[in-house]
C-alpha cells in the first residue's frame, strides 16, 4: 500500500501540476483532479483490504463521477484529465498486488498525456463559436466573412442557430490561423531581404 500511495502521489503531482496546470492555469481543476485521485486510490485500497466486491466501489464513483462532470462545463481536454486521474488511483490502489504493472501503467498514462495534449501538436488548429451580427444566406459569403473575422483558412464550419428577428447567426467554426498568426511561426527564423 506504500509503494502505491508514493506512486500515485507522484503521478497525480506530474498529471496535475506538471502536465495540466502548466498549459491551461485552471487553479480550481488541480483540487479537483488530487481529490478525485486519492478518493479512488483510498476506496479502492479498502475494497482489497475488506475483499469487498469491487464492483461496489465503481459503481460509487461512476455515479459521483457524473454528477461533478455534470457540474460546470467543461472542455473535452478537462473531461480527458479527470478520466486518467481516476484512472491512475485505480492503478496504484491495487499496487500492492502487482507493483511493476502499476508503475509501467502510470508511467504510460503520463506518457500519452503528455504527448497527446502537447501545445505543438496540431497548434494551428482551433475551434471556437462565433456569433454574427448578420445573416448569410450565402454559404460561400459565410465562409468569407468567417475566415476575414478569424485571420485564419477554415476547415469545417456548422450554423447552430439562424436567428432573424434579431439578425444573428452562431457558428461553430474549426480553422487553422494564417502562417503570420501561428504560434510556431514566430519561432521561424527572419529571411533577408531579397532573399529567395
Amino acid at each position: 500500500m506504500l509503494f502505491g500511495l508514493i506512486t500515485d502521489l507522484a503521478a497525480i503531482a506530474v498529471l496535475a501540476y506538471v502536465i495540466y496546470f502548466r498549459r491551461y492555469r485552471r487553479r480550481d481543476l488541480l483540487l479537483a483532479y488530487v481529490a478525485v485521485n486519492i478518493g479512488v486510490f483510498t476506496v479502492v485500497v479498502l475494497l482489497l483490504a475488506q475483499r469487498a466486491d469491487i464492483a461496489i466501489g465503481f459503481g460509487l464513483f461512476a455515479v459521483l463521477s457524473i454528477i461533478r462532470l455534470r457540474s460546470s462545463e467543461l472542455t473535452q481536454e478537462e473531461v480527458g484529465y479527470y478520466f486518467v486521474a481516476l484512472a491512475l488511483g485505480l492503478v496504484n490502489g491495487i499496487a500492492g498486488e502487482i507493483p511493476w504493472l502499476s508503475l509501467t501503467l502510470t508511467g504510460v498514462l503520463l506518457a500519452v498525456m503528455y504527448g497527446a495534449d502537447h501545445p505543438d501538436l496540431a497548434a494551428g488548429v482551433r475551434r471556437q463559436i462565433v456569433t454574427l451580427d448578420v445573416v448569410h444566406a450565402d454559404p460561400d459569403m459565410l465562409r468569407a466573412d468567417l475566415e476575414h473575422r478569424l485571420g485564419g483558412r477554415l476547415l469545417r464550419h456548422t450554423v447552430v442557430e439562424t436567428d432573424y428577428v434579431r439578425d444573428v447567426m452562431v457558428v461553430d467554426v474549426r480553422y487553422t490561423l494564417a502562417a503570420s498568426r501561428a504560434p510556431w511561426a514566430a519561432r521561424l527564423p527572419k529571411r533577408k531581404a531579397g532573399a529567395r
